[in-house]
C-alpha cells in the first residue's frame, strides 16, 4: 500500500510549469517509485506466506522507521518538537490510525489475491478520495467529477467480475484498504496546511510502528534470522519507493507526474508472473484501463481547475 497515491492528492495548488529536464528527472524518480513499490508488494506477499500479515505490517513499519530514523532525529526533529508543543498531536494519531488499516487490509487482501488484479483495484483511490473530498470536506464538485468516480467504480467491477469469482473477505479487505487510503489522504490534506510532508512522514513512524505492535502480538511467532533479513530489506524498499515519489513530486506538479505511477501495474505484473506465475485476464487489464482513465481524467480536471483559480487570483 502506498500511501503513494496520497502523495498526488496534496498539492494545495498549482507550480511554475516545469522546466523539460526537470519533468523527465521527475518521470524517472516516478518510475522508480512503480518499480520499487512493484518489488515491494511482491515481497509482501512473500512474507505473508511465512507470518501472518498482521505481523508483517509491524515489521515493514518497523523496519521503514530505523531506516528512517538518522533523518527523523535530525532535520525532522525541530519540527516535530513544535507540533507537540502546540498540542496538536491528536489529528497525527488518527491519520496513523487510518493508515494502519489501510495497510493491514492491503497486506490481507495481496495475501490472497493476485497482485496484478489487487493493485488494478487500488487505482480507484484517488476517485475514493474525490468523493470524500466533496461529502468531507465540503469540496464542490462538479457533475464531471462525479461521472469519472462512476466510471471508475465501473472499471474496477469489470476487473472484480462478481459471479465470476466469489466476493470473499480479501476481496472486502481490499474495498476497506481503498476506503481507508482515501481518509488517509483526506487527513494529510488537512495536516499540509500547516505542516511540511517531513513532519507529516516522521510522525507517522513514529506513530504506526507501535500501533501495529499490538495487533501483531495476537498473531506472534518469532521469525527466523533469514525472515528478519528479508524484511528489513522490504522496509527498505518501500521506504526508498515513497523517497522516490517524494522526490518526483517535488519537481513537477502532481498531474504530470502521477500518470506514471500506473506504471506499477505492469512492473507488478512482471514481477509477479516470475516470482509466483500470477497473471491477471483480458478483462482485469480492460477493468484497470477504465480505473485508470477515470483517475487521470480526475487528475487533470483538478490541474485545470487549479490553474484558473490560480489565474483568476489578483497580484
Amino acid at each position: 500500500m502506498t500511501v503513494t497515491v496520497s502523495a498526488s492528492s496534496m498539492d494545495a495548488g498549482p507550480r511554475l510549469r516545469a522546466p523539460s529536464n526537470r519533468l523527465l528527472l521527475g518521470a524517472g524518480f516516478m518510475l522508480l517509485s512503480a518499480l520499487l513499490f512493484g518489488i515491494g508488494n511482491t515481497a509482501v506477499r512473500w512474507a505473508s506466506t511465512v507470518m501472518d500479515p498482521l505481523e508483517v505490517v509491524f515489521f515493514r513499519n518497523l523496519f521503514s522507521l530505523l531506516w528512517m530514523l538518522p533523518w527523523a532525529l535530525t532535520a525532522g526533529a525541530p519540527a516535530c518538537r513544535a507540533v507537540l508543543a502546540e498540542r496538536r498531536l491528536g489529528p497525527y494519531v488518527t491519520r496513523a490510525l487510518t493508515t494502519l488499516c489501510a495497510m493491514s487490509a492491503w497486506f490481507y487482501a495481496i495475501s490472497q489475491i493476485p497482485l496484478p488484479t489487487a493493485t488494478a483495484v487500488s487505482f480507484a483511490i484517488p476517485l475514493f478520495v474525490a468523493a470524500g473530498a466533496a461529502l468531507l470536506l465540503g469540496e464542490r464538485v462538479r457533475p464531471r467529477r462525479w461521472a469519472a468516480v462512476c466510471a471508475g467504480l465501473i472499471g474496477v467491477i469489470i476487473v472484480l467480475r462478481p459471479g465470476a469469482a466469489p466476493i470473499d473477505l480479501a476481496f472486502l479487505a481490499l474495498f476497506v484498504h481503498c476506503v481507508a487510503a482515501a481518509g488517509t489522504v483526506l487527513q494529510m490534506r488537512l495536516l499540509s496546511r500547516k505542516d511540511s510532508s517531513s513532519v507529516i512522514v516522521t510522525f507517522l513512524g513514529l506513530l504506526v510502528t507501535p500501533m501495529a505492535l499490538v495487533p501483531a502480538l495476537f498473531v506472534w511467532t518469532w521469525p527466523s534470522l533469514g525472515t528478519l533479513g528479508w524484511l528489513a530489506l522490504l522496509g527498505g524498499i518501500l521506504t526508498l519507493g515513497q523517497l522516490a515519489m517524494t522526490k518526483a513530486l517535488s519537481l513537477a506538479e502532481s498531474s504530470a507526474m502521477m500518470p506514471y505511477d500506473y506504471a506499477r501495474l505492469p512492473f507488478t505484473a512482471i514481477v509477479a508472473w516470475i516470482v509466483f506465475g500470477q497473471t491477471m485476464d483480458l478483462w482485469g487489464w480492460v477493468g484497470a484501463l477504465v480505473i485508470a482513465g477515470s483517475a487521470l481524467y480526475t487528475m487533470h480536471r483538478d490541474a485545470a481547475d487549479g490553474r484558473k483559480m490560480a489565474r483568476s487570483k489578483p497580484d
